[in-house]
């Protein structure tokens, strides 16, 4: 059995849960996988195999996420795109995606026994058209969202089968899956949309009306984007980590992707338990 471990290294904690995680694994009979750039991190552990992030994506069995959500969507697009589980460990502030704490290590060892669940989770795709012609793909967990600097105010229309389903006067514009309606949509006032379910949020960003609210469409359903800007400064940006202009005679299609997430769930954590512990009550 081979495990990739992803961390981020720039979290507190990182550095010391992904060593102890390479003991327990090791212990295990696990064979632990890293990236190249990680070597001199890990060189005191002497039984990790270094490779390009995506190779060792294909090589492993599971992946293994060490740091916050970001390292978790990061890690996901790699996980995704090769069809293998992915745990999160929370060493960062939130974590609200990890299945497990930096304290909680032990329970590593149901990964080789397959005491654990998976939850597959929906993702989107973001298409961009130029010229009737899709130039660029990109595949998100979280969601795309379409705004401008200095939060400039833009005029957008929404698109589906032809027809306007919505025309905002807004900041911009948060798609989000449900796994990433407790992200920027929930700062922007969307709803809280359990992850399971499948379906397209759409929730303006200071939207200048009374009357604009989020909308939530069938998983199935294509969205077109067009605005309005006079000087084209509008970008979208794919879970926070790719950035791309979208110019004023260019169209942005969301659509329900192919891809899809398997999450590890391996303490029996609930989702509305995480909800409560890590939304509801305020963080410290």
């Amino acid at each position: 059995m081979k495990i990739a471990l992803m961390p981020n290294f720039g979290k507190l904690y990182a550095l010391k849960t992904a060593l102890e995680c390479c003991d327990i694994l090791n212990s295990l009979g696990i064979e632990v996988l890293a990236e190249e750039r990680f070597k001199k991190e890990f060189a005191v552990k002497g039984f990790v195999s270094f490779g390009a992030a995506e190779d060792i994506s294909e090589e492993c069995d599971i992946m293994i996420a060490i740091g916050g959500d970001g390292t978790i969507l990061t890690a996901s697009a790699y996980a995704a795109a090769c069809g293998k589980p992915l745990l999160g460990i929370n060493t960062g502030r939130l974590g609200f995606m990890a299945s497990m704490e930096r304290d909680e290590l032990d329970g590593l060892e149901r990964l080789k026994t397959g005491d654990y669940v998976t939850e597959e989770r929906m993702m989107l795709d973001a298409e961009l058209v130029r010229g009737g012609e899709t130039v660029s793909s990109h595949t998100a967990l979280n969601d795309v969202v379409i705004s401008r600097p200095y939060s400039k105010i833009t005029d957008y229309e929404i698109f589906t089968d032809g027809i306007v389903v919505s025309s905002m006067r807004s900041d911009g514009m948060v798609f989000a899956t449900p796994t990433g309606s407790t992200a920027y949509a929930l700062s922007a006032g969307g709803p809280i949309l359990e992850p399971e379910t499948e379906c397209i949020q759409l929730t303006p960003i200071c939207p200048h009306s009374l009357f604009s609210r989020t909308m939530v469409f069938k998983s199935s359903r294509e969205l077109e984007v067009r605005h309005f800007s006079d000087d084209d400064s509008v970008y979208f940006t794919v879970d926070g980590k790719f950035s791309c202009a979208l110019a004023r005679d260019e169209r942005l299609i969301i659509k329900k992707s192919e891809k899809k997430l398997r999450l590890i769930d391996i303490k029996g954590h609930s989702f509305f338990g995480a909800v409560n512990s890590k939304l509801m009550n305020p963080i410290k």
